[in-house]
C-alpha cells in the first residue's frame, strides 16, 4: 500500500522564496560593515594615488575617549535628538487627535501637515537660512513688529543649536503625525462612543482612554524618530556647517569632516563604527520593549 506525501507546510515554501531577497539583503548589509570595521582598524594613507593599510588594532577607538570635538558632538546629538524628538511627537501626537476627531476635511488637513516633509532638504536649508538671516530674515522681521531687536540665530553659540532643532521640528513633525494618526484611525469607534455616555469631555477622553492605549504607538514613533535623528547632517552642514565654534556640532557632520576634509579614514570608519553600535543597540532595546509589551499586554 502506496503511503501519501507529507504535504510540505506553506511556512516552509514561504521560507525558501524569501531566503534569496533576505541573503541578497544581508550580504549588501553586511559587506559594508565588515569593510567599515576593517577601516577602523588600520591607518589608511594615500601614496601615490594607492591607499596603504597599516593595521593598529583598537587604537583608533582608544583615541575616541579623548577626543573632546566628539564628545561635543555626541552630546550636541543627544540634546537635539532627545528635545527635537520629544516635541515632534507631543506636536504630532495632538494634531493627530485633532484631525481623528474632524468628521469632514480630514484630507485636506492631512494633506497640509505632511507637506514639510515633502521639500526636498537643500530647499529646507536655503529656505529657513534666508528666514532666520540677520539683516532681512523672516523671522527678525516679525519680532521687529513688536518692537525687538534683530536676532543673528544662525550666528549666536547659544541659539544656533536651539534654531536648528526648530527647523528639525517643522521638517519632521509630519513623519509623527502619519504614524500617531494611524494608530488613532485603527482604533475602535466604540471606544469614544463609551466615553461620551460616561459623560467624558474632550481632555478627559485623551488623558484616560487614547493616551494609554496610544502609548504602544507613542513609544514605537519615539524610538523609530529618534534613531533616526541620530543621523543628522543636511541640516547641520546648510545652515551653520557646526558652528559658530562647535556649538552644532553633531557627530554625522565631525564623521564627514574626519573622512573628508581631514583625510582621515580609518578614525573616521570607528567613529562611524560607534555610532552604528549605539542605533543598533537602541533597535534591539525597541525591539525588546515592544514584545515585552505585547507579552504582558
Amino acid at each position: 500500500m502506496s503511503r501519501k506525501a507529507t504535504p510540505v507546510p506553506e511556512s516552509v515554501w514561504r521560507n525558501l522564496a524569501l531566503t534569496p531577497s533576505v541573503a541578497v539583503f544581508m550580504l549588501l548589509s553586511l559587506l559594508p560593515v565588515a569593510n567599515l570595521v576593517a577601516m577602523s582598524m588600520h591607518e589608511i594613507r594615500w601614496e601615490d594615488g594607492r591607499a596603504t593599510w597599516e593595521f593598529i588594532g583598537a587604537a583608533h577607538y582608544a583615541r575616541l575617549g579623548g577626543d573632546t570635538l566628539f564628545h561635543k558632538g555626541a552630546y550636541n546629538t543627544l540634546v537635539f535628538s532627545v528635545v527635537g524628538v520629544s516635541l515632534q511627537v507631543f506636536i504630532g501626537f495632538m494634531l493627530a487627535w485633532a484631525v481623528s476627531r474632524i468628521a469632514r476635511g480630514r484630507v485636506v488637513y492631512r494633506t497640509i501637515f505632511i507637506l514639510p516633509i515633502l521639500v526636498p532638504g537643500i530647499l529646507i536649508g536655503a529656505i529657513w537660512k534666508l528666514m532666520l538671516n540677520y539683516d532681512f530674515g523672516l523671522a527678525n522681521g516679525l519680532i521687529g513688529v513688536f518692537g525687538f531687536l534683530p536676532v543673528d540665530w544662525l550666528g549666536t553659540a547659544s541659539l544656533a543649536l536651539p534654531s536648528v532643532i526648530m527647523v528639525d521640528i517643522w521638517h519632521w513633525t509630519p513623519f509623527c503625525f502619519l504614524l500617531l494618526l494611524a494608530g488613532f484611525e485603527s482604533l475602535p469607534q466604540e471606544l469614544h462612543e463609551a466615553a461620551l455616555v460616561d459623560g467624558a469631555n474632550a481632555w478627559t477622553e485623551l488623558r484616560y482612554v487614547y493616551l494609554p492605549i496610544m502609548m504602544p504607538v507613542i513609544a514605537v514613533t519615539f524610538l523609530f524618530r529618534f534613531m533616526t535623528s541620530l543621523k543628522v547632517f543636511d541640516e547641520i552642514y546648510l545652515l551653520t556647517g557646526g558652528g559658530p565654534g562647535s556649538s552644532t556640532e553633531v557627530v554625522s557632520y565631525t564623521i564627514y569632516r574626519t573622512f573628508f576634509t581631514q583625510d582621515q579614514m580609518g578614525y573616521g570608519s570607528a567613529m562611524s563604527v560607534a555610532v552604528l553600535f549605539v542605533i543598533a543597540v537602541l533597535l534591539v532595546l525597541g525591539f525588546g520593549l515592544s514584545r515585552f509589551r505585547r507579552g504582558t499586554a
